[in-house]
Formats: structure tokens, sequence, C-alpha cells
């Protein structure tokens, strides 16, 4: 009871920040955050840093998270031997890019700097990246850890990592805001809330088609 009191706390604090990140950005400001943090992705550019989030920005990447998905789609279907949990975890990542899209759009912020090699076109507000990121490696953390329970905590641990490290440096290499990268986390945690939600539900209620759920 305790955890899920802390629990909706956090979501709810960080949901008020969005806002007024979003009412600030609609204004023509710049949110106190982006100011102030504006300074370390100046000292890390051209260093071994930048080098590194260069790299790990490639994860994050439509090139490679989509020819991915699909393999992990198969893999999941042979590991549950039911082709519901892929079907979750392929259409929830792609619901995950048009869900960011259309946010995108609707907040229409210009991105700190555009680059087609790091993929970094469009609006800014919130980070593809680290959206696309949670939602992908962290659906598959938990559809994975689900089916090879002794190993639940360094799956977890493992992908946890990584969506912070791809999420964090479109921030690094500078084509996206922290808050941009922030918000992205947010948006894309919720999204996960709310198809493991519906997993669950539909599982419970169509237990008899075994060979799909």
């Amino acid at each position: 009871m305790k955890r899920n009191s802390i629990h909706i706390t956090v979501l709810t604090i960080g949901l008020i920040a969005i806002i007024i990140w979003i009412l600030e950005l609609k204004h023509g400001k710049v949110p106190l955050t982006d100011q102030i943090t504006r300074g370390l992705v100046e000292e890390v550019a051209g260093t071994r840093v930048y080098t590194f989030f260069r790299g790990m920005t490639e994860l994050g990447g439509k090139s490679f998270v989509f020819p991915f998905v699909i393999v992990m789609m198969v893999i999941l279907w042979i590991a549950y031997k039911k082709v519901f949990p892929a079907i979750i975890f392929g259409f929830g990542t792609l619901g995950a890019s048009v869900l960011n899209r259309f946010i995108k759009h609707l907040i229409a912020r210009e991105r700190p700097s555009i680059s087609k090699e790091l993929d970094a076109l469009g609006f800014s507000f919130p980070s593809g990246h680290a959206v696309t990121s949670i939602v992908c490696y962290g659906l598959l953390a938990y559809f994975l850890s689900e089916r090879f329970p002794k190993q639940k905590l360094s799956i977890r641990i493992f992908f946890g990592i990584l969506i912070v490290l791809i999420g964090s440096s479109r921030y690094f290499i500078n084509v996206h805001y922290l808050t941009d990268v922030i918000t992205g986390f947010f948006v894309g945690y919720l999204y996960i809330l709310l198809l493991i939600f519906l997993y669950k539900n539909i599982q419970t209620r169509r237990t008899y088609e075994k060979w799909f759920f």
C-alpha cells in the first residue's frame, strides 16, 4: 500500500512538472530545467562521453528498433508459445511512435540542433528516442522477466540501464533538451502501464483461446 502511494505521488509530481513545462513552452519560454542544464552539453561536446552517447543513441533509432522489434516478436511468440505477448510488444512499440509524433506536433517545440545523421529532424518535445526506448525495451523486460522469473531482477536492471542511456543520449548529443527526455520517459511509462493493464485484463477474460492468449 505504501509503495503504491509513493508511486502515485511521484507520477503526480511528474505530471505537474510536465504541465508547467508545456505551459512555458506555449508562451515562448525556456523551462528553468533546460536553462540550467545546457552547460553540461557544451562541456561534453567532442569528448569521449559524447562519442559514447553517440553510439548509444543508435539503439533507439528507427533503423535499429524496427528490425529488432520484429525479431523479438518472433522470440516472444516462441518463448510464450502464444502470439498475444508478441502482438502487445510489437504494436505497442509502433503505437508509442505514433503517440510521440502526435504530441510533438501539438507542442511544436524547435530542437536545440537539427541533424539527419543523428535522426534529429522535426519537433523536439518529447524525445522520440526516450518514448520508444522505454516502451520497446520496457515491454520486452516485462515479458521476458514474466517468462523467466528467476532472471527477473537481472533482466529489469539490464534493460533499465539501457533505457536511461538511450534516452539521455539525446540530451548529451544536443538534439534534445533535458525536459524533452524526461517527458518522453514519463509518457512512455504511462503508456506501458496502460498496455500491461490491457494485456492482463484481456488475458484473464479470454483464457479459453489458449493458443492466442
